[in-house]
């Protein structure tokens, strides 16, 4: 899934005063990489979204520089933003399949995994280095990179002042708190609010109040969250009660397709939503994935022609690591599957299909921001045929499924550095900073990102292998590739309601909705769409009847909830640690304050708390002019 996000267009500052190259705003970066591909990683895999990193490190960079660096000015900060981003892109990309090497029942070897995704990371930069001065300086006048210049404009209005900092510095309070008090670090308050329906009518409605997921809905705004929520009405109140309307008919003659001697009218709500409603939402999230890559066939064959038919100046340093990539990803995956035939064929499709929709997304990032960039179809699409060629070559055993996920790895990240790289390359071009300086800082944050991203989900392997119901992580995209490929090659996938979903995902387009949004809906437990849906009302509220009036509020809200992200995510996941480790044993918030009345008054704690930090309505609006 992208990572769904509003920008506005704005004027880039005229030009950068200051240097790069500090001792201070490298290893503020190589930190800020690491938080943020931890954080990132943490919540991309709860949510199934994620969100950019460049404007809340462009704000802890002008902090870091007013305070530390003043003769480093823009270019410091952006260097900071830059490795932010570096560390952010990195996870928005891993999350979406190497987790699924766990869904499949296999194992995840840290050195191995490392090694994937920097070469995905070479490959990345080194494609997308290769047309960066076609795409950034040539094609200036047509690919505008809204985000680059929403990133280009706070790094200026930053370092004007601290309103940014100090919201971001209250959202991780207040996430960080409440994810101490009902998460697995302590455990003292229930903060799940959950309803079921009778017999008659299966429905469930819950709500978990995270502090995390709520930073998320304001950030994406009402639109994304109420498609969402609506996928999840669907779910839950229309196709759950529908199965279970027609299971009671079956009277205890048929049995559920994945589970021997299970009747299917003995199944309450959770056990329709597993057994069916999950395989729904992975068809319809398939449709999405392939309908996104047929439409991106035009834009494929203009991309190409325009940027590899340019005769602007070529990167040296990325044609040294393009070079470097191909010649280690033939060794590395001949090695990691033990066939020489995989490693040959295998990473040569992996790598054409990588340096293809790199180009893809470098160019798509020009127009659409990294933020709604469609990584997942792109991604979906390249594993389809790298699925298709192991089945036609006949490497269909568990080890094989392996290795052709480590493939797809390698692919969705290249794909997701393309786009990152591109941007921070244009922000950078548009402070006037040293381009060639920020390629090196970027490859650093996004190997640093690679092993930090890999250790979490080494760490996490057992939650995250998880698939029941109350899982702690949805892993909405890896559970889709993992059912995909794993379906594929063993035959082992209930292909009906595959196909069902699909054709509920034509319907969705042939209505012109957008279809990963509203399947990531159904496919998530209405928890988290709920809560999300919260935090875009909070959204709706600030901006009041007049949006332009409160732009500086809602600016300020932004900051806010990344604070929010960023508490709740590195609270819940230092706290999910500490128990693995044996340090904590309160692993489920079920101490003395618990049920749905403790949950609802949490939620109305929650919302008050938002909005009493942007109460004032005065607000300089100078961060979107």
């Amino acid at each position: 899934m992208e990572k769904p996000a509003s920008v506005p267009k704005v004027k880039a500052p005229a030009k950068a005063a200051g240097r790069t190259g500090t001792i201070i705003t490298l290893s503020v970066g190589i930190l800020l990489a690491i938080l943020f591909a931890a954080s990132t990683a943490y919540s991309g895999m709860k949510a199934g979204l994620t969100v950019a990193a460049g404007i809340p490190g462009a704000i802890i960079g002008s902090a870091v520089v007013r305070a530390f660096a003043k003769r480093c000015g823009y270019a410091g900060t952006n260097e900071m933003q830059g490795m932010a981003s570096g560390g952010e892109t990195i996870a928005s990309g891993m999350i979406f399949v190497l987790p699924a090497v766990l869904l499949i029942g296999a194992q995840i070897n840290f050195f191995e995994a490392v090694l994937v995704g920097t070469m995905g990371v070479l490959f990345g930069i080194g494609t997308a280095a290769i047309v960066e001065n076609h795409l950034i300086i040539a094609s200036k006048d047509t690919l505008l990179y809204p985000e680059a210049m929403a990133i280009s404009e706070t790094i200026r209005a930053s370092a004007e002042g601290g309103a940014g900092l100090k919201m971001m510095g209250a959202g991780f309070g207040i996430g960080g708190l409440l994810t101490m008090l009902t998460g697995s670090m302590f455990g003292l308050i229930n903060n799940h609010f959950v309803l079921y329906g009778v017999r008659e009518f299966k429905w469930k409605f819950e709500l978990e109040v995270n502090p995390l997921l709520a930073g998320i809905g304001f950030i994406v705004g009402m639109q994304v969250a109420i498609q969402m929520f609506a996928g999840s009405i669907l779910a839950n109140f229309a196709i759950a009660p529908l199965i279970g309307y027609f299971t009671d008919m079956a009277h205890g003659s048929n049995e559920v397709w994945n589970a021997a001697g299970v009747t299917v009218n003995s199944l309450g709500f959770d056990g329709i939503a597993g057994a069916y409603n999950r395989y729904l939402g992975a068809g319809m999230m398939l449709a999405g994935g392939l309908i996104g890559a047929i439409k991106l066939i035009p834009v494929i064959g203009r991309s190409l022609k325009a940027t590899l038919g340019g005769n602007e100046k070529k990167s040296k340093f990325g044609i040294f690591l393009l070079g470097f990539s191909i010649v280690a990803v033939f060794i590395l995956s001949s090695l990691f599957s033990g066939n020489l035939m995989i490693g040959l064929l295998g990473g040569a499709l992996a790598m054409v299909l990588a340096f293809v929709f790199v180009v893809v997304a470098a160019n798509l990032t020009g127009t659409l921001g990294t933020s709604n960039l469609p990584v997942s179809g792109m991604t979906i699409a390249s594993l389809v045929l790298l699925t298709v060629l192991f089945v036609v070559m006949g490497w269909t055993s568990e080890f094989d499924l392996r290795s052709l996920l480590l493939l797809a790895t390698f692919v969705v990240t290249a794909i997701s550095i393309g786009g990152g790289y591109s941007q921070t390359q244009k922000a950078t071009e548009l402070v006037h900073a040293d381009r060639p300086q920020m390629q090196r800082r970027f490859l650093i944050a996004a190997v640093l990102g690679t092993i930090t991203v890999v250790g979490v989900i080494v760490m996490l392997a057992g939650q995250l292998a998880d698939t029941s119901e109350n899982a702690s992580f949805a892993l909405p995209q890896a559970n889709l590739i993992a059912a995909l490929t794993s379906g594929i090659i063993t035959g082992k996938l209930p292909f009906t309601i595959i196909f069902i979903g699909i054709a509920m995902g034509i319907v969705l387009h042939l209505l012109k909705l957008p279809i990963m949004t509203v399947a990531i809906g159904f496919y998530l437990p209405m928890a988290t769409t709920a809560i999300i849906l919260v935090g875009a009302i909070v959204r709706l509220i600030v901006e009041g009847r007049n949006k332009e009036k409160n732009a500086g509020r809602v600016q300020n809200g932004i900051s806010m909830a990344s604070g929010l992200i960023a508490g709740g995510s590195i609270i819940g996941l230092t706290g999910i640690l500490l128990s693995i480790s044996g340090v904590l044993t309160h692993g489920t918030p079920t101490g003395w304050l618990a049920g749905n009345a403790a949950a609802a008054a949490l939620l109305g704690m929650l919302v008050l708390a938002m909005l009493w930090v942007l109460r004032k309505r005065n607000v300089s609006a100078k961060a979107t002019k």
